[in-house]
């Protein structure tokens, strides 16, 4: 099988990874005037103009873009063998915004590396992806590997629950053609020792809810006693959905059946990992965290309904913070549904709850944004060996599966169009990875080895064409 070195991967993707590292292509959510500032157009281009340096027997490059919406970078690949159908290789270029002050000499777009680790927002979260795929498969060209039709896509709204791709895989289904494989690099990894598979991912709601009670803010010793606070409101109707005591979500609609298999996996990653979940997060010291063992948090991380308040208006800082009751109140919830919940639904369910009977009669304005949780097909007898064989060859160790807490609404949106298709989802989103949060980092030696993993996988796909 051919391999891709760490030398490989340093000399031929680390010098575009790192110019990538240092643009600033936020996510539309988080930058409205994408389009007028150029950035995504920017880092689609740069890697666009990369893969055009790679060398392929066949390969057809082409940046797609429909009126006002992000564009989508598509790699098409010929086959090497007369194998039939299509693998997708997936992954997206926009990014987070940094969230705060990174750490003493660490920058967001100012690529560091310390080791085997490049630290810079997007090159774990999703950069990486399409360096890997590309290696992989003229990795596999170079050395004689045969592979089907590949098409590499790349793109660029994912962080904002990838709103513009539906109509690109409107736009885009004659091309892709039979799809039968469809590998994710977009996904996490409890350890770096091993290739770890996604089986299932959490769906979300995000919400941006406004609770109005003045025209303009008043003198708290005035309007206090006399109107409502908006806060106070804002909690109220928050209650309605979240037990503020221990965290529970109290909405029926967002609840799913929990599989018994999801439970004996659980325990067996605790077993073997121990409390896999508590050691990579970044609590206090003597934080008491929820759940009530190893493996309970592992289900509560990639099976519960959670509620999470990413951000606030209409709060000034406390430096300037006068005695003014304030007119309003806007917060962002984002709730992280289980994988068989229909996010949809929940989103009715849970929009009747915020904003009917408000108290007070105070004025609510929300909106809505969701994408829909997903559930592994059964692997086929090749898929599972071909996993297998690719962890052990890349890493030299079995291979994980598990769930993951996150939400990746491209693999549901495509289970939806492609039910028949194999699917992969796998990433380099390990401990300390802290994709979304400060201090992003890539560990690199694990981006090579998922690079390798991806060879024995699409080539594992086409020998199962030709028996």
């Amino acid at each position: 099988m051919a391999s891709l070195s760490l030398t490989d991967f340093e000399r031929d993707a680390l010098p575009t990874l790192t110019e990538y590292a240092t643009i600033p292509c936020l996510s539309p959510a988080f930058d409205a005037n994408w389009q007028e500032h150029g950035h995504i157009d920017a880092a689609t281009e740069l890697l666009a103009n990369w893969i055009r340096e790679r060398q392929f027997n066949d390969i057809e490059i082409e940046i797609h873009r429909l009126e006002g919406r992000t564009p989508v970078l598509v790699a098409t690949i010929g086959a090497t063998t007369d194998v039939p159908g299509t693998c997708v290789l997936y992954g997206h270029l926009d990014k987070q915004p940094p969230l705060g002050n990174w750490s003493e000499g660490l920058n967001p777009y100012i690529p560091v590396r310390k080791g085997d680790r490049l630290y810079a927002r997007g090159v774990a979260d999703d950069g990486y992806s399409t360096f890997s795929a590309i290696l992989a498969v003229e990795a596999m060209e170079r050395d004689g590997i045969g592979h089907a039709r590949c098409v590499v896509l790349i793109e660029a709204s994912e962080e904002s629950g990838s709103p513009d791709l539906d109509a690109y895989l409107d736009l885009l289904a004659p091309h892709l053609g039979d799809v039968q494989l469809m590998i994710c690099l977009d996904s996490g990894a409890l350890t770096y020792d091993r290739l770890w598979v996604t089986t299932s991912l959490r769906g979300i709601i995000n919400v941006e809810i406004t609770v109005s009670v003045l025209e303009h803010g008043q003198h708290s010793g005035s309007a206090s006693g006399v109107i409502p606070s908006s806060f106070r409101i804002l909690r109220q109707l928050i209650e309605r959905v979240e037990d503020s005591a221990t965290g529970d979500i109290l909405l029926t609609e967002l609840h799913g059946q929990i599989p018994s298999y999801v439970i004996e996996s659980s325990q067996s990653v605790a077993a073997e990992f121990g409390d896999v979940i508590a050691e990579e997060l970044p609590s206090i010291d003597g934080l008491e965290l929820m759940g009530a063992s190893a493996a309970d948090r592992i289900v509560r991380r990639t099976w519960f309904p959670t509620l999470s308040v990413v951000g606030m208006a209409g709060i000034p800082d406390p430096s300037i913070a006068g005695n003014v009751l304030r007119p309003s109140t806007t917060a962002v919830l984002s709730f992280r549904v289980p994988p068989n919940v229909d996010a949809s639904k929940a989103a009715q369910a849970l929009k009747t709850l915020l904003t009917e009977n408000v108290p007070s009669s105070a004025r609510v304005q929300a909106d809505f944004t969701t994408g829909e949780g997903w559930v592994a097909p059964e692997l086929s007898p090749w898929l599972s060996d071909a996993l297998d064989k690719a962890s052990n060859d890349a890493f030299g160790r079995k291979p994980g599966f598990t769930g993951e807490g996150g939400s990746i609404p491209f693999l549901g949106e495509l289970a939806n169009r492609y039910p028949d298709v194999q699917f992969v989802a796998t990433g380099v989103l390990g401990p300390q990875s802290n994709a979304h949060a400060i201090d992003e980092m890539l560990d690199i030696p694990t981006a090579v080895a998922v690079s390798n993993a991806v060879m024995t996988i699409v080539a594992a796909h086409a020998k199962s064409k030709e028996n």
